[in-house]
């Protein structure tokens, strides 16, 4: 029985890819018993991933999550995120895969307002909806032409018109999602985040990282909830609880070792922690994913 779930890297089938490529989704579909992983099993993926329903009606899995995807759907999966298709027999589009240093590359042209908005799951739902009547067919259409094309200066091509569609799927974006006009909460919020990612271990305290961000709990809590409409603390339950989803599922590592990985001196309350947040007991969410 495999316990762990599959590690994806960037590893592009294309000759001179420069860290992006486009895959179409029929195309995974059709190949899926061909591939070292099952496409429709839970996998983690290395890279970024921004996937454009074109045609018919399907499910996505992301992080514990489905989405239901349609006709226009634009789904954004950020790197280290679990995701998984669920294939159906009219679904089409394409996967527009790049990595971390290309999607730095390519940000490096975009409004900073912007930046902080993109690939963001904690703040923004990972779906978007393209308006029928938008030309991003069309770009993404002179993209995948564009892309194969081993002519002058591709890669610039490719990297602009890239930018192009990232630019109007934020566009869309901030028309379907909360919209903060002050950019301000929305980075010190990236901060908190950054924050509580390097040390989850050493506290679960809201005070802590309020601290360490140099501004009161209160101002905190007020930006989370905006923002998230959850208090601080729950957002960073919520993210303990992430991580230690991912690490049941997708290593051998143990219950007790995790709980000491994640900060708890006592086993047994991380337990009850996580039971709490889930319903289930470590070993039994670990269990249910196992294949």
């Amino acid at each position: 029985m495999k316990k762990e779930i599959p590690q994806i890297q960037f590893n592009s089938k294309v000759n001179d890819n420069f860290g992006f490529e486009i895959v179409p989704i029929n195309k995974i579909a059709v190949h899926k018993n061909s591939y070292e992983h099952n496409p429709e099993s839970p996998h983690q993926v290395k890279f970024y991933n921004l996937i454009f329903f074109s045609k018919g009606i399907g499910q996505h899995f992301i992080d514990f999550k489905w989405y239901d995807v349609k006709e226009n759907s634009l789904l954004y999966v950020s790197k280290e995120q679990i995701n998984a298709f669920k294939f159906s027999g009219n679904l089409e589009g394409y996967c527009i895969i790049f990595t971390e240093d290309y999607l730095m590359k390519c940000l490096e042209t975009l409004p900073r307002n912007a930046v902080f908005r993109l690939f963001m799951p904690q703040l923004f739902s990972p779906i978007v909806e393209v308006p029928a009547a938008s030309d991003f067919k069309n770009y993404l259409e002179l993209l995948i032409k564009e892309s194969k094309i081993n002519a002058f200066n591709r890669d610039i091509i490719t990297e602009s018109l890239f930018t192009v569609l990232l630019s109007k799927a934020e566009h869309y974006k901030q028309n379907q999602t909360l919209h903060v006009n002050d950019s301000s909460k929305i980075k010190l919020f990236q901060k908190f985040h950054a924050l509580l990612e390097e040390k989850f271990s050493e506290s679960r305290s809201a005070d802590f990282y309020a601290k360490e961000l140099a501004i009161t709990y209160k101002h905190l809590n007020v930006v989370c909830r905006e923002l998230t409409n959850k208090t601080a603390k729950t957002v960073i339950d919520d993210f303990i609880i992430l991580i230690a989803k991912r690490d049941l599922i997708n290593s051998a590592i143990k219950s007790t070792e995790l709980a000491y990985k994640l900060g708890f001196e006592d086993p047994t309350n991380f337990t009850k922690y996580f039971k709490k947040s889930t319903g289930l007991t470590p070993k039994s969410f670990k269990k249910s994913y196992e294949q």
